[in-house]
């Protein structure tokens, strides 16, 4: 049986300029990984809406689930939520659940819900909503598009609500071998152990350290004996 996939959409000028570095795909990749979601696709544009739109209409046709971070917050340059709503063409607006949540934790916290925080609100028609333990402010599911706050610490927390409510599929196993051997000499033979083993994920990553060259040889898959059995293999042909 085939995995579900994905991809993730990372949306933000911070990103793209370099002000910001990214730390949401490392973790979210992870975490498909250990439910078995391939994650396959990741796309990173820039705070321009037809952009959003365009991505996310490819991507949620293409894959099983999407997941977005960032956009979602207070200020004018916040547009995610807008571009899902095109994206599938349904109305968005301040939703009262949504505006309830805002409402009590600005009262605990003794700020006032004004129009800037009242646009974390608004939700398309549609849409479920996903908890935020952090802020309080939440993201959305609409069709299967994930969408979540581009806060790390945020995304970690609603990564964690949605995960449990998605069908996931074999979680893919990996094995590594340290190989102290020039990448030339490790291609030819790596080739041919690949190419009898096309159920199998072969990877070649070098290093150089303290002088000594050489690379590390991962085997991913999804059926543990096969995978060791390869790596067996993989051993006997590099030590």
């Amino acid at each position: 049986m085939t995995n579900p996939t994905a991809a993730m959409l990372v949306i933000g000028d911070e990103i793209l300029s370099g002000r910001t570095r990214d730390a949401n795909m490392y973790h979210l990749a992870g975490q498909l990984t250990a439910v078995g979601i391939d994650l396959k696709e990741v796309r990173v544009v820039s705070d321009d809406a037809p952009a959003i739109v365009a991505a996310v209409k490819a991507l949620s046709a293409a894959h099983t689930h999407v997941f977005t971070s960032g956009g979602i917050g207070p200020t004018h340059d916040d547009i995610t939520a807008d571009c899902i709503a095109a994206a599938f063409d349904v109305h968005i607006d301040v939703r009262d659940d949504a505006r309830a949540l805002l409402a009590a934790f600005y009262t605990r916290t003794g700020k006032e819900l004004n129009a800037a925080r009242l646009r974390m609100a608004r939700i398309p028609d549609g849409a479920t909503l996903i908890e935020n333990p952090v802020s309080v402010a939440p993201g959305f599911t609409l069709q299967n598009v994930h969408v979540m706050a581009g806060v790390p610490s945020v995304f970690t927390a609603m990564v964690a609500s949605v995960l449990p409510t998605l069908t996931g599929g074999a979680p893919l196993l990996s094995r590594s071998l340290r190989a102290e051997r020039g990448e030339g000499d490790i291609a030819g033979p790596l080739g041919e152990f690949a190419a009898r083993h096309p159920t199998l994920s072969v990877g070649c990553y070098p290093f150089q350290d303290n002088g000594v060259y050489g690379a590390n040889l991962v085997v991913r898959g999804q059926d543990a004996a096969m995978l060791n059995a390869a790596m067996a293999e993989l051993t006997a042909i590099f030590t």
